[in-house]
Parts: structure tokens; sequence; C-alpha cells
């Protein structure tokens, strides 16, 4: 009798308590949505350039030849009056760097845009894309700071849009979405091809609607925005530990040691488009590196978060195939369908804009993401290393 009641109350404390922890994340989206709506409002016209920050752009690339040509024809749209880029060529050895000097040459002219590139020829980092990040702002004089990757391409607005979002009050960081090409690559299959595009949103719906409730604990590193005052109160850039997931650490460190408010932004106008993984193996790598990184997150927050996330998650995956030899354990499958359903319904919403248009995506977020998630969970607590810039992490 005992432990029938024990076990009854843990099925269904199980099931309430994980959907209502998704519920809470729903709440902490819209959260972010009526922010974001009025910091819109507020924003003014960066057409006119009067009062506007200055927005230091920071780049590091390495070996970014074959993949820098769409950010770059990015960069020549963007409608911010007062932006100044810094390129750090980070020991590039396949003529970056004068791709790089032939496109500042070739805008000089009639942009008010300061443009420059800072050469490494060593780089004895522990995190070799921390440093070159550190470099940039060294020299960098904007009382903005955004951050982005070589392989990525934005929308026009984006410089502008991140700069709204990041003006009001005590609002020290902005953390947007990041989503994969989905052309990337056409001769892989379809799964895999659809999977990437949609496996970045349900990680921003999370990741949103933690910074909703004021428990953000990381961000994508390719389309991030500081005040410099708010990194100036965590003690600098290079005060964060060197780290394979320093983007995640950064926000963890505002979040929790500055007086400053960690927001996410939603809109179109700031989504940045990436790109894509060629094969199942770079895939999980890349995704490894990121789970691990919530997993052992030096931040006891986010460690805790993230684990207890990824272990419900996980348990509602292991339950699932048991169900018709244990009838009784269907709380736990249930509760992980209705919630990525939550997930799901959210990713489709809000960033539909920049998904396939393909119906099989929601099939993908509402069975396959829980179980690659619970994958990955596990070879992470077994040990498990991805390879990162040519090292295990």
């Amino acid at each position: 009798m005992g432990l029938t009641l024990f076990y009854n109350i843990f099925r269904f404390s199980y099931l309430v308590i994980f959907i209502g922890l998704h519920l809470f994340l729903m709440l902490g989206i819209y959260l972010e949505w009526l922010r974001e709506k009025n910091a819109l409002a507020a924003g003014g016209n960066a057409a006119d350039g009067i009062g506007l920050p200055l927005v230091s752009l920071i780049i590091p690339v390495h070996n970014e030849a074959l993949r820098i040509k769409g950010l770059l024809e990015s960069l020549e749209v963007q409608d911010y009056p007062n932006l100044e880029i810094i390129f750090v060529d980070d020991r590039s050895i396949d003529g970056t760097g004068k791709l790089i000097t032939d496109h500042i040459e070739k805008t000089r002219v009639g942009k008010n845009i300061v443009q420059k590139i800072i050469s490494l020829k060593v780089n004895p980092g522990g995190n070799p894309k921390q440093f070159a990040l550190a470099r940039g702002l060294e020299v960098s004089k904007g009382d903005f700071i955004l951050f982005t990757d070589a392989d990525c391409s934005m929308p026009s607005g984006w410089v502008s849009g991140m700069v709204k979002r990041l003006s009001p009050g005590k609002v020290g960081a902005v953390i947007a979405p990041v989503f994969k090409k989905p052309d990337i690559a056409p001769s892989v299959k379809k799964f895999f091809h659809l999977y990437q595009c949609f496996e970045h949103g349900i990680r921003f719906v999370y990741l949103s609607g933690a910074t909703g409730l004021g428990a953000g604990g990381g961000g994508f590193g390719n389309n991030l925005i500081f005040k410099r005052a708010c990194l100036d109160a965590i003690g600098g850039y290079e005060k964060i530990p060197p780290s394979p997931t320093e983007d995640a650490a950064l926000i963890s460190a505002v979040r929790s040691a500055a007086n400053y408010k960690v927001r996410s932004a939603l809109g179109n106008d700031v989504h940045v488009i990436t790109q894509g993984e060629s094969n199942w193996k770079s895939l999980i790598n890349q995704t490894l590196r990121w789970n691990n990184g919530g997993l052992f997150s030096p931040d006891l927050l986010t460690r805790f978060n993230f684990a207890f996330l990824m272990i419900t998650i996980g348990m509602g995956i292991i339950t699932m195939p048991l169900l018709p030899f244990i009838p009784s354990i269907w709380p736990f499958p249930i509760g992980v369908i209705i919630s990525m359903s939550f997930n799901s319904i959210a990713n489709l919403c809000l960033f539909k804009k920049s998904l396939p248009k393909n119906s099989f995506a929601f099939g993908l977020n509402l069975f396959f993401t829980p179980a690659y998630f619970t994958f990955l969970t596990i070879i992470g607590y077994l040990g498990f290393k991805p390879d990162w810039k040519g090292k295990q992490v």
C-alpha cells in the first residue's frame, strides 16, 4: 500500500510539475513578447541617427573565405547609421583577410560606417574565439557591443532592431534567435535537413522562456548584444573563464552578478541565419557541446535548471517504449508529448518566417527532439566529450 501510494504520487507529480514548468516557460515567452513590443514602440527611427549609441559589431573570423560572402552582403545593407565594424582575423591562411580588406575598400565611400580589421598572428587563449573577441573589444569604441560570426547573414534592420531592444532601462544584454539555412545541403536526407532548421527554434523557445522568468542562462553567441557598462560591471569579457560555451557563461554572469537584466528578442527583424552541419556526426558533436555546457555549467542555477529539464524529458522518453507493458506509466510519456506540443506551437508561431514551410516539422519537434535531447544527456553524463577547435572539451 505504501509503495503504491508513493508510486502514484510520483507519477502524477511528474505530470503536473513537468507540464506546469512548460506552462511557466510559455508565460516567460509571453512576457518577453510584451517587453519587446514596448521596446519597439519606444525605439524611434534609426534612419535619422540622432542620439543613437555607437554600436561596435565584433566578428571573429578564421579561414572563412568560402562562407563569409553572405555576411559581407548583409553588412552592406544595414540601416543603422552609427556603426563600427571590427573584423578579428584569427590566423587565417585561406585569403579571408584579403576578402575583408577588399570589402572594406569597396564600401568605404558613401557609408557612415567605420570598418577595420585586426590580424592575429598568435592566439594563446584557452578558448581561441574568446581571445579573438577580447582583442576586438580592446579597440572598440561603442557603448553597445554586438557579436556575430562569419558564416551568418541577417536582415537590413538587424543592428537597429537589436539596439531598440537593448535600450530600455536596466537591460544589459539581449539574446536573439539563430536559424540554420534551410537549403544548406540539398544532397542530405530531408529528415536531417528539416531537423537542423527547427532544432534551433526549439532551443530558443527554452532560452527565451527562461529569460522571461529571470533565469536566463544561455544564448547564441552569433546573435548577442551588450551594453559596454554591463560588461564592465561583471569585470570585463576576459573575466569569463574559458569555456566551449562562453556565450552561455557570459549571459549567466550578467544575470547573476551585474545590476542588469537579460532580455530576449523574438521578431523577424533580428533573425540571424547561419551555416548548417553537413552530417549527423558533426551535428551531434555541435549539439553535445551545447548540451554539456548546460549540464556542467559553472553557474549553479543554469546547471540545475538545465539538468532538471533534460532529466525529466529523458524520463518521459525512456518510459515511452515500456508503455504497452506497464500502462500505469502513462503520465511520463504523456507529459513529454504535451509539453513538447507547447514548444512546437510556440516555435512555429514565433519563427515561421525563418523556418521551412513543411507540416512535417511539427512531428519532428514533437517526438524526435525530446528523444535527441535524451540521447545527448545520456552520453554527456557517460563522459562523452565533443571535439572543439581540435581538442576534446
